[in-house]
């Protein structure tokens, strides 16, 4: 049965906590997934969550400090001595170890690898801090499923057994060299059907997909989507085998990189959790509100330059709330389109000017069917045909705009390697919230008079 975790039963632990209820707490959280035993250390306080963590035992205690959310366990390790840490190191896969030790501090990260007892494990970890955390390298998992294309079938799965003590999960095997270079990957059904005398050379399939251990994270998992794959080898610049990198690993680069486009779309301009402090969270939204205002203020000035035209025809005033939303909802979509293409790689580069092409024509239909609609509406209303025809003429230029606009930053902005997400954001909409204005006011002004 799954588990939904309720105020009633975190009482209960805060509870048990108070009272050094152990046999209730250690019943309750080892019949829990870590990932719920995670989200419980999550919601209580601090000293509460090292009270958990040093009930559930090694391998346990290992397992939920993997599912910790990042901010939370930073703040967690600080209050563990290095070997505590070690500790639970050493009960984790590489990749997983190397995820939570590098929350650490330079000087802390030597004290836990050398407080490790398992040097292999150590070193493993040590190689893998050396690769940038958001690459390909930084990612992977270095314990896989291995065969010398010059074994013979029996004597691969003699090998097989040694290694398999070593992976949770067997997705592949993987063909080698003798410098342990990729060659390709071996069938499960050809190698149980082969006899115990042919060579694995013999049997494999050549020309795995793989990735560079310097490759972009983000650029793996598109791959694994791309190709529907569950795993992917890992190669250095000579083809060397260094590791995999599984689906979970992918899924976890693919919902932090649209946590990261959410937010910046939204005007934050970092990572950042609701219990971050208040100064964070205020650094992360406010440089985005403090151009939010200068753009209202330059909206303010382009009004303020109209405003003897508009005293003389003040109903043009009502409908600025028009002209703005307008505006800003076709920069959004426009851009947002955008940005997905780009995101999931389906944008055709040598097409940008059809692309550009495209978007006016679909700005134009739909500004031409919105400002029919508003012109009618502003005629039969306000008996005004100028007003009606300046409405209706300045929503199709501000459609115009506002599509090409948004379909063309994003592309700059991805050209110079700035993540074209703050093209759905308020830069778009602060951007067109001024030159919407001030195509709306130059165009009554000039059928007006």
């Amino acid at each position: 049965m799954q588990f939904e975790l309720t105020k009633d039963f975190i009482d209960e632990i805060i509870n048990a906590i108070e009272n050094a209820n152990d046999d209730f707490l250690i019943e309750k959280l080892h019949s829990l997934h870590p990932v719920d035993i995670a989200e419980v250390m999550r919601i209580v306080n601090l000293p509460q969550a090292q009270y958990i963590y040093r009930l559930l035992g090694e391998e346990l205690s290992s397992e939920v400090l993997v599912e910790i959310e990042e901010d939370i366990r930073e703040k967690f390790l600080e209050s563990l001595s290095a070997e505590e840490i070690a500790e639970s190191l050493e009960k984790m896969y590489a990749d997983d170890a190397t995820d939570v030790i590098q929350d650490l501090p330079e000087n802390i990260q030597e004290e836990v690898l050398e407080a490790i007892k398992d040097d292999e494990h150590s070193s493993e970890i040590s190689m893998l801090l050396n690769f940038d955390e958001d690459s390909a390298g930084g990612i992977m998992d270095v314990d896989f499923i291995s065969a010398n294309w010059n074994w013979t079938v029996a004597n691969a799965l003699a090998k097989f057994r040694e290694q398999v003590e070593e992976v949770d999960h067997v997705y592949t095997i993987y063909v080698v060299d003798a410098q342990k270079r990729l060659k390709g990957t071996l069938s499960l059904k050809r190698f149980l059907y082969a006899s115990d005398e042919t060579l694995i050379k013999d049997i494999f399939q050549k020309d795995p997909i793989s990735v560079g251990v310097d490759e972009e994270a983000e650029t793996v998992a598109s791959k694994m989507e791309k190709y529907d794959l569950v795993v992917i080898p890992v190669v250095d610049a000579s083809g060397k085998l260094l590791g995999r990198i599984t689906i979970d690993d992918a899924l976890d680069v693919i919902k932090e990189e649209a946590e990261k486009d959410y937010q910046m779309a939204s005007g934050i301009s970092e990572k950042v959790e609701s219990s971050d402090s208040l100064f964070v969270i205020s650094r992360a939204r406010l440089p985005w509100l403090l151009i939010g205002m200068l753009g209202g203020i330059l909206g303010a000035y382009v009004i303020g330059f109209f405003e003897g035209y508009i005293t003389e025809h003040a109903v043009m005033a009502s409908f600025i709330p028009l002209i703005l939303a307008m505006g800003g909802n076709v920069g959004v979509q426009s851009s947002a389109i955008i940005v997905q293409s780009l995101a999931n790689n389906t944008l055709n580069y040598d097409s940008i000017t059809k692309k550009l092409l495209k978007e006016l024509f679909v700005a134009l239909f739909n500004g031409l069917i919105c400002s029919a609609i508003a012109l009618v509406f502003c005629w039969v209303t306000k008996s005004d045909f100028n007003l009606a025809l300046t409405i209706g003429v300045s929503l199709v230029a501000v459609f115009t705009y506002a599509g090409l606009f948004g379909t063309f930053v994003p592309l700059i902005l991805n050209k110079y390697n700035v993540d074209p997400a703050l093209a759905t954001g308020p830069f778009i909409t602060t951007t067109n919230d001024v030159v919407g204005l001030l195509i709306y006011f130059l165009i009554g002004w000039a059928l007006y008079f």
